[in-house]
């Protein structure tokens, strides 16, 4: 098997580079085998059957990437696709039956199959910090940490804040349109966002360094809704104005209402669900400290002023 000499600020180390990533058609999952075949690594992507012709499968094989089908049922065929990995990635999406359910026979795999290390589809604030119930998909990663934990193998989840790139889509606090920044509760709350590929390339790093610790933080940009407002206005050429909805009481309530009209329990990203994870940044409990930034110099961070003139120019 093909060795790599790695060197990293923690040492230099020598181990395989074969790496597995599960969910690698996705968004995510794209962009971390991009950077990982860019960084020398080996990369065997496990890939649905019914993904397995898709164009994104077909960019993972004109990249260089082994794509294999894999059924999230079988842990034994997912423990042969798992063998002579120095890492397992997962950056799958979905609700309990992906996240608990086929992470767990996942990391059963990697176990299995003697792989050191592995990777969970965290990606998002910190949910440690969270209580029960404030956000569902959160509760979903909480109850597959405490498998992972229990786990004889190493894990390390890399937290990024929200997605910088959903500042220009989902995420509706900055409008362009009405030339508003909405926000509830603190409008200098210190916020924590990194775009996706920063993301990607941070957790392809991680992957190939041997001496991960348990969490890794990273922010692309802290950055306060106020900041927001004078970051659109300056990349825009108009002011934007603050438009305060309400408490973050309010707010909860507002979720609360919204979840009872609009259950949506099969959508991983519903209404509602936007909503959880916005209310968690305001709050400040799920603020990302220390953050690992430093860790891989080559990384360089894209702000969230990059990101917003790429919309306006586009």
């Amino acid at each position: 098997m093909a060795e790599q000499q790695t060197t990293t600020p923690h040492g230099t180390y020598s181990a395989p580079t074969t790496i597995v990533l599960a969910g690698a058609t996705g968004a995510l999952g794209l962009l971390i085998a991009h950077f990982l075949r860019q960084r020398g690594a080996t990369v065997r992507a496990l890939v649905r059957p019914e993904s397995s012709a898709t164009a994104e499968a077909t960019s993972l094989r004109l990249q260089g990437v082994s794509v294999v089908e894999a059924d999230y049922q079988n842990v034994a065929a997912l423990t042969q696709a798992c063998a002579g990995a120095s890492c397992v990635v997962s950056a799958l999406s979905g609700l309990r039956e992906v996240i608990v359910d086929a992470q767990t026979r996942l990391l059963q795999a990697a176990v299995a199959a003697g792989v050191p290390r592995f990777i969970p589809s965290d990606y998002c604030i910190d949910f440690t910090k969270l209580p029960d119930g404030s956000n569902r998909n959160l509760d979903l990663r909480r109850e597959f940490q405490r498998h992972l934990d229990k786990a004889p193998i190493r894990a390390t989840s890399i937290l990024n804040g929200m997605f910088t790139d959903l500042l220009t889509g989902q995420a509706s606090v900055i409008l362009f349109g009405p030339k508003r920044v909405v926000y509830w509760g603190n409008a200098d709350q210190p916020l924590d966002f990194t775009t996706m590929q920063n993301t990607a390339e941070f957790t392809a790093a991680a992957a190939l360094d041997a001496a991960t610790p348990r969490f890794l933080r990273v922010a692309g940009e802290v950055a306060s809704i106020r900041d927001l407002q004078a970051t659109a206005s300056a990349v825009t050429g108009q002011p934007f104005k603050l438009f305060r909805v309400g408490s973050l009481g309010a707010f909860g309530t507002v979720i609360k209402i919204t979840k009872t009209l609009m259950p949506a329990s099969n959508e991983v990203f519903p209404p509602w669900q936007g909503m959880q994870y916005l209310h968690n940044m305001f709050s400040g409990l799920p603020k990302l400290e220390p953050l690992d930034n430093a860790r891989y110099p080559d990384i360089r961070w894209t702000s969230v002023r990059e990101v917003l003139a790429k919309k306006t120019s586009a």
